[in-house]
């Protein structure tokens, strides 16, 4: 290869140019292999030799101009079905990588993604989706098996229980019994002596003249609810309530997977709605920080994704204990109570060490900070659980 002088256009001195040498065969057969991360299967490209979406000619899989995949949809059904499962919750190496910063390194996972080390994580909203679905799928299974009527069986096996309002009517009741002819008196298989007795006034339900509105009992007519700032529709349909809500007591009492499905129904989204607020909280207790709102809210995501997975330990953890107790496995029942309590302690350390790893202040300030940050984000808990129980009792 000859040099070949060219003339510099601003000196207009001569610069001798030496080209570079090709590279070998293999060395450049291994530099044109596509980075197989940024690729997709060959059984999925569609093969267009320019896009279909801007008519860009194609280099790759992917346009470089509007980013459209050069993916064919025209495939077989179960076959389209699991890719698409599979990107979507990420069942692959990203996944597990994720879980290892996620569950056992404090805020490694918020620092790595806010300094660009993002493609070989989960992304941090469809973490928390994942997490959440699983956590409330859970708990909502857990928690309308726990609630269980008595068997026939467990009612034979200890005898038939009589409910009374006082030891009056208990008295009454006995007294009837022993009046009864022999013969049909043994045919009554009646245990009196595991009768239980109830005082009447603690499943009786309150009334509505029990409730007060401007210190007079509420009455629809009379002295109905109207607050002069709410709307009409508001205001009626708060008088309606008010009306239903002994009826409404009475049936969560003798049902109250009732009131449970209501709150595991709005919960989920209520969560997804106070994640905004925890980022401002976030925002706020770190106002001089220098960092963007964006940041935060990315922090406030991983936590919340940690504390779900870790409630989800927590909840299988319990059931084993239950179940090890059920069946006398004393050993079993220790070490799930042991383990329970290690996640238990784990969470606050993770939190507050999330927090000095992402921003980077000393241990005094990160864990004072830690403290004001959970006390306000305890009293704006509290809040959405009560206007999530009461949004649940209207709703039953």
């Amino acid at each position: 290869m000859t040099e070949k002088p060219m003339q510099n256009t601003e000196t207009g001195a001569d610069v001798e140019l030496t080209a570079r040498p090709s590279p070998a065969p293999d060395q450049q057969s291994r530099d044109q292999r596509p980075d197989p991360r940024l690729t997709l299967p060959p059984k999925a490209l569609a093969g267009s030799p320019a896009c279909l979406n801007c008519a860009t000619p194609l280099s790759g899989p992917y346009c470089y101009y509007c980013g459209q995949p050069d993916r064919n949809f025209m495939r077989f059904f179960p076959a389209l079905l699991r890719e698409v499962l599979s990107e979507s919750l990420e069942f692959d190496s990203r996944f597990m990588r994720t879980m290892v910063p996620l569950l056992f390194r404090p805020g490694r996972l918020t620092r790595d993604y806010l300094t660009g080390r993002r493609f070989r994580y989960t992304p941090p909203l469809r973490l928390y989706l994942f997490s959440s679905i699983i956590f409330f799928l859970l708990a909502a299974f857990l928690s309308s098996d726990a609630i269980e009527l008595s068997s026939g069986d467990e009612r034979q096996n200890a005898g038939i229980q009589i409910t009374a309002g006082t030891e009056e009517e208990l008295a009454r009741l006995e007294e009837a019994l022993a009046g009864l002819p022999p013969g049909l008196r043994e045919q009554i298989p009646l245990d009196t002596e595991n009768a239980v007795v109830q005082n009447r006034a603690n499943t009786d339900f309150f009334e509505t003249e029990e409730i007060s509105f401007n210190n007079k009992p509420w009455h629809p007519v009379d002295n109905p609810i109207a607050v002069g700032w709410w709307p009409d529709w508001l205001n009626e349909r708060a008088n309606e309530e008010m009306g239903n809500s002994p009826e409404k007591a009475k049936r969560i009492s003798e049902d109250p997977r009732l009131l449970m499905n209501e709150i595991f129904d709005i919960l989920p989204a209520a969560m997804f709605v106070l994640l905004p607020v925890v980022a401002l909280i976030l925002k706020f207790w770190y106002l001089f920080s220098g960092r963007y709102y964006i940041e935060h809210l990315i922090l406030a995501l991983h936590n919340h994704s940690f504390v779900f997975v870790m409630m989800v330990f927590f909840l299988l953890l319990d059931s084993l204990a239950s179940f090890a107790g059920n069946r006398n496995l004393g050993w079993l029942a220790q070490g799930s109570h042991g383990l329970t309590y290690l996640t238990l302690a784990w969470v606050p350390f993770y939190l507050v060490g999330s927090l000095r790893t992402v921003y980077r202040q000393n241990w005094f300030m990160t864990i004072s900070k830690g403290f004001l940050i959970a006390f306000s984000y305890l009293m704006l808990l509290v809040f959405v659980s009560t206007m999530v129980g009461l949004l649940s009792f209207i709703l039953v």
